[in-house]
């Protein structure tokens, strides 16, 4: 047997810090724990000896954020799926509605880039199209942090918004909707066989703000893989190549999702009690007007402080969908 290669090496280390990564991410929120129960229960055996009302709330507030951090613990425990631990790239794109349907996209970026940063999360704009009046047509973000997709894979469907639309000048009530989908990131380790032949490449003006530079330059780029039909385009940089570089990589993640949702859909076969939460499934509606209210179609879970969720707070949707279907809700996102 020949002795493996340099890039057999680098691709095996790869590997091991990835394994090493992924068994930190439980040792070490684990032993965390641990320790805060011996030492609350510690403390605990003290007051028992010799009661103090200021170290008994002192210990009700360490009982409080010990839970707080189970739950958290408890919840990563859901995310099981093969991918769940990976970067997330999420998709957003306005239905039909023109503008009001392109304002609300815009609302639903905001959203999730300020969920992002509650998270601690990083948030790269991978690609933008612009509204022509406001809002947007579409949005490509790259959410950057640990189970990332894990957290995001149950915001795919479609989100329905009802309010008194800004844009009517009568002041009408408007229903829109926007569609989200989310991939999971895929590493360069994984091996996705993109060939040459089978790629269609098309360069084109960039659209929206960016000045001169954006109506002079063919700098946009669409990249289209024949066999499958996937297409990802970029228009992001004024550079052609770096565009070319990040439809690819936009191209490698949808390829490895489609291939990802292929096997998923062998082991459903016989699943005959599984509910269908597709790309074009209403999973939310988000009401302004006339009552405030966010409802969750697939768990019934009611928030009214609907602000509080176009800030980012939809942690307790992401949740509760994690609990309710847990590791099995990778093949109905």
């Amino acid at each position: 047997m020949a002795a493996p290669g340099f890039w057999d090496t680098q691709d095996r280390a790869r590997e091991v810090i990835q394994e090493v990564k992924t068994l930190r991410a439980w040792i070490e929120p684990f032993d965390r724990i641990a320790a805060r129960v011996r030492d609350a229960g510690e403390l605990a055996g003290l007051l028992d000896v010799e009661p103090d009302a200021s170290l008994g709330a002192d210990l009700d507030t360490e009982l409080d954020a010990l839970e707080e951090e189970h739950q958290r613990f408890e919840l990563q425990s859901l995310l099981q799926g093969p991918d769940d631990g990976r970067n997330a790239q999420l998709e957003i794109s306005a239905g039909a509605g023109g503008t009001e349907a392109q304002d609300w996209a815009s609302m639903l970026m905001r959203m999730y880039t300020r969920w992002a940063e509650r998270k601690g999360f990083g948030v790269e704009l991978l690609d933008l199209s612009e509204g022509e009046e406001a809002g947007i047509k579409g949005a490509v973000l790259e959410i950057k942090g640990q189970y990332a997709f894990g957290f995001l894979r149950p915001e795919t469907g479609v989100h329905r918004l009802v309010r008194i639309s800004p844009f009517d000048q009568q002041s009408r009530r408007h229903t829109s909707f926007a569609s989200v989908f989310v991939y999971p990131v895929v590493d360069e380790e994984i091996n996705i066989e993109i060939r040459e032949e089978d790629l269609r490449i098309d360069v084109y003006r960039a659209s929206g703000a960016g000045g001169q530079h954006v109506n002079k330059t063919s700098s946009a780029v669409r990249v289209t893989h024949l066999p499958t039909g996937v297409v990802a385009a970029s228009q992001q940089e004024r550079s052609q190549f770096k565009n070319k570089a990040t439809a690819m990589k936009m191209l490698k993640n949808r390829l490895y999702q489609l291939e990802a949702e292929k096997q998923a859909e062998l082991k459903a076969v016989l699943d005959a009690t599984k509910s269908d939460v597709s790309f074009g499934s209403q999973i939310r509606s988000y009401v302004f007007q006339p009552y405030t209210m966010v409802n969750d179609h697939r768990t019934e879970l009611k928030i009214p402080d609907v602000q509080k969720v176009m800030d980012g707070a939809i942690d307790p949707f992401i949740e509760i969908y994690l609990k309710k279907f847990g590791a099995a809700g990778q093949a109905r996102s």
